[in-house]
């Protein structure tokens, strides 16, 4: 058992049998995690990308993703935007050459992927290889440049979450409780982000985004939107999910939501407990910090502070798969079939549900969609072929938009947010 499976091991684990079938569908599918924020431990002494999982306990590696038939992850270039105010490009370029670097030390087993295509020659090809992608999460590593929002995209990076959990100038996020920015969204530098974001062929990402900045985002679109790790408001209540609106919004957009595997985003009884013990966890891990003063940018002070926070979550116990795969399904049935997708959000969370420790566990997911009558295609399409199209159909408005002379500042009319005529 993992560092991870022990610090989040339940009461009463669940046992999932994967069958021979469901594990056939799993293994001809391309697998598709737009949500990893693994690179917090890339610069680790100990890290290694081929065995993290068992070194240092992380859900995500090479030997978990093979075993979870795993053909692109995306990788974050994360950066807080309290602990590096005035200095966030510089960290998330720092982050962006570590993930070069460690894709390099695995040449026989991962490649930077760059294209929808890259995706297919990676999987296809004599060996099959992670398609390693790149994306940046929050609006504020691009420090209101738009050079420096092109200089990611040359580098590789291949979506954008407009905001993290701090409002920006521009944007506004989901985790800014100030009642003078619930009411506003993109500004007009905002809206210049997102169209440059769609010249260039980068994916605009609305996870973490406030509600008002989320319809923003759609109206100005002229590529589809995803959600690269967002689940469902129906079913929990948390800002960073979904509501069915916006569910049938992005279907209308054309996008996709990657369900995100955090207890506290798909279990609201699970959500409860954690905000009922949220006092004492932060008390606890400020004091963690301040005993590791001058030494909270390491990364073994990211290592250590992970399993504190995986130490707080394992006293609550970790929901039923069931209930993530309710997600999943609330999301096909009320955006559609070809609006859902994976967006784990592999080691930025401390607690997953019953059954899912590493990668590896991911054909789990594929049983128990067939357990509920889903079929081999509907399964293919949740698992990557969903993500596949949407990004086939932001690479073509790119190049559309590089070629057309229509104004790049035409809006779409025809979504509108609830209650506005």
């Amino acid at each position: 058992m993992t560092a991870t499976a022990a610090a989040q091991a339940p009461a009463s684990p669940e046992t999932i049998k994967v069958t021979p079938r469901a594990l056939a569908i799993h293994n001809s599918a391309i697998v598709v995690d737009t949500h990893a924020d693994t690179t917090q431990f890339f610069a680790h002494p100990e890290f290694d990308l081929a065995n993290a999982s068992e070194k240092l306990g992380t859900h995500f590696d090479l030997k978990t993703a093979k075993a979870g038939n795993v053909g692109a992850e995306f990788f974050v270039a994360w950066v807080d935007c309290e602990k590096y105010q005035g200095r966030e490009a510089h960290r998330t370029l720092v982050l962006i050459d570590q993930i070069h670097q460690e894709i390099k030390q695995h040449p026989n087993d991962a490649v930077l992927a760059l294209t929808a295509d890259d995706i297919v020659k990676a999987r296809t090809g004599p060996k099959k290889k992670l398609a390693a992608f790149i994306s940046v999460e929050g609006g504020h590593s691009i420090e209101n440049s738009i050079s420096i929002l092109r200089d990611y995209y040359r580098l590789g990076v291949r979506y954008m979450t407009l905001t993290h959990s701090c409002s920006l100038d521009w944007a506004r996020s989901s985790g800014d409780e100030k009642e003078e920015t619930k009411k506003t969204g993109l500004s007009d530098f905002g809206r210049e982000v997102v169209r440059e974001m769609n010249r260039l062929g980068m994916m605009v990402d609305i996870s973490h985004v406030n509600d008002r900045t989320f319809y923003h985002a759609l109206l100005v679109s002229r590529a589809p939107v995803i959600a690269s790790h967002s689940s469902a408001r129906a079913l929990n209540g948390h800002l960073r999910n979904m509501t069915d609106d916006m569910l049938r919004a992005i279907a209308n957009n054309g996008g996709v939501v990657m369900v995100n595997f955090y207890s506290g985003f798909i279990d609201e009884n699970y959500r409860t407990q954690s905000t009922a013990m949220r006092d004492a966890r932060t008390a606890a891990l400020k004091e963690l910090e301040k005993q590791w003063e001058g030494k909270t940018e390491t990364p073994e002070y990211y290592l250590v502070r992970d399993r504190a926070a995986k130490e707080w979550a394992g006293k609550i116990p970790r929901p039923p798969l069931k209930v993530l795969i309710d997600h999943i399904d609330h999301i096909a049935k009320v955006a559609g079939i070809d609006h859902v997708g994976l967006g784990s959000d592999f080691d930025g969370v401390d607690s997953l549900p019953q059954g899912i420790d590493t990668a590896a566990d991911l054909p789990k997911i594929t049983q128990a969609l067939l357990d509920r009558g889903y079929t081999r295609g509907q399964i293919h399409k949740i698992l990557g072929g969903n993500f596949l199209r949407v990004l086939r159909r932001v690479e073509q408005v790119a190049r559309e938009l590089r070629t057309e002379k229509e104004d790049p500042a035409t809006i779409h009319t025809d979504i509108k947010e609830p209650g506005q005529p």
